[in-house]
This record gives C-alpha cells, structure tokens and sequence, in this order.
C-alpha cells in the first residue's frame, strides 16, 4: 500500500568549510505495482499533471521499472531480492520536481531490505544510480552501513573522488536514510533523511501541499541559496568532469 514519508532532511559540509542546514520535507513511498497498474489517489497522477504526479521520464526505469530493476538486479546475480519493491520519491509539485536522490528498495520474500538502488541527480540534468547492498547479499540491518565508490558529480564544491557510506534503517512505522562522503581527508558531508510512515489518502496528500507548500521549489532554491552561502565563505567550485560511462555503478 502506498504511503507518504513525513520527515525532516539535514545536510551538514565538513570541509574546506563546515555549513549545515536542515529542512521539512515529504516523500511518497509507492508498490511498484501501483507504478504498473495506476496510482488510485484523487491528487495524484501517474504521468499526467495533478497537485502532485511521478513521471516515468524522471527515472531511469523509464516506462518498465520492474523489468529494469529486476534485468539490473540479475545483472548484479542479486537473487535474493525476490520481493516487493518500493520506490522512495519525491513526487512533482504542480508539475515541478527536482529529487536530489531517489529510493528503489528491493526486499525478499521474508520482507527484508536486500538492495537499495539509490539515484542521484545534479543540477546540470544527469543522473546516476548507486546499488548498494553486502558483497555476500546478506539482508541490510538497520545500523550496517553500505560502501560505494563516489564517481558522479553532484555539487560544484565537491570533488568526486571518495566514497559514500550509505544506512538504511526501514521500520513499520519509519524509514531512515543516511548518506556520508568521505575524502582522503576523512568525513566530507553528511546527509539524512528521517520520516514517519503515513497512509497515502487524498486528504493526507492535500494536508502535505499546505504543510510543505512547493517543497520541491524548496530544495532546488536552498540548493542555490546554500551554494551562495559557500561562496561568499571562499569554497572554490570543482570542475566537472564527464559523466561516468555507464548508468549504474557498484
């Protein structure tokens, strides 16, 4: 059944310059069969303009999600995430999305968490995913953290050498996310995703819009407004490099 994620996100930059901000935020959490079959909820769309819509075109699973994870899943010889899978996103606002990261958990039959595909936009248009999961497949505990290569470009004030440690800790009644980004030089950023799990209603969708009004409008402006504050501290901008060569990495 699908819900909705009320929660708080908080990012803290360790170096060169230590900056933190934290903000209110909802996220849908959806059965990729309501992906498949239509989403029933009066405010909601599934490719087509509502209050709020998820488009097909804002992942990479495109119009085949559970055929594109399930080939990437068996690409990797994940065969234990045999169960349901739940997409963690935010959905567009009035038409407008920008997700910084979205969530295709994948569970097994005995509903635990086996593979998370985490996937990443910039501002510049790309995207990129990250599957996380034990190299023995083992399922993911709430307090295990998760070791992936930083290969694709997110902020112009960071570099893309690294890795991420990312945690999922997924309860009845709470998902929580964290991502950090090491360096050479130790923790670079932290970043968290905390929220309580919701029944997905009209009213509740309708009670989001006033309770986060264009939340999505909200990240990409604090985005800008965070990276003037980082400018004005004297943060130099990374150049960008090209894009990772292929879709998903591990």
């Amino acid at each position: 059944m699908a819900q909705i994620l009320q929660g708080r996100v908080f990012h803290a930059r360790m170096r060169p310059k230590h900056n933190a901000f934290g903000y209110s935020a909802f996220y849908l959490l959806l059965p990729i069969e309501e992906l498949i079959d239509g989403i029933r909820c009066a405010f909601l769309s599934l490719n087509r303009f509502n209050l709020f819509s998820v488009y097909f075109k804002d992942y990479d699973a495109g119009a085949r999600p559970r055929t594109w994870i399930r080939d990437l899943l068996a690409q990797w010889d994940v065969k234990e995430a045999d169960g349901k899978i739940l997409l963690l996103t935010m959905p567009r606002v009035l038409g407008y999305a920008f997700n910084p990261v979205s969530f295709w958990m994948c569970f097994d039959r005995q509903k635990e968490l086996r593979a998370v595909i985490a996937e990443v936009n910039n501002t510049f248009g790309e995207r990129h995913s990250y599957l996380c999961l034990h190299d023995d497949h083992r399922p993911i505990a709430g307090s295990d953290w998760l070791h992936n290569e930083k290969n694709f470009y997110v902020s112009p004030f960071l570099s893309v050498e690294g890795h991420y440690r990312f945690r999922f800790d997924c309860s009845d009644s709470k998902i929580s996310v964290w991502i950090n980004h090491f360096g050479a030089e130790g923790l670079r950023l932290s970043t968290s995703l905390i929220g309580e799990r919701k029944p997905l209603t009209s009213l509740g969708l309708l009670g989001c819009f006033f309770r986060y009004p264009l939340v999505t409008l909200k990240v990409i402006a604090l985005i800008h407004y965070q990276a003037a504050i980082l400018i004005l501290k004297g943060v130099r901008r990374q150049d960008k490099p090209a894009p990772p060569a292929v879709d998903v990495t591990r």
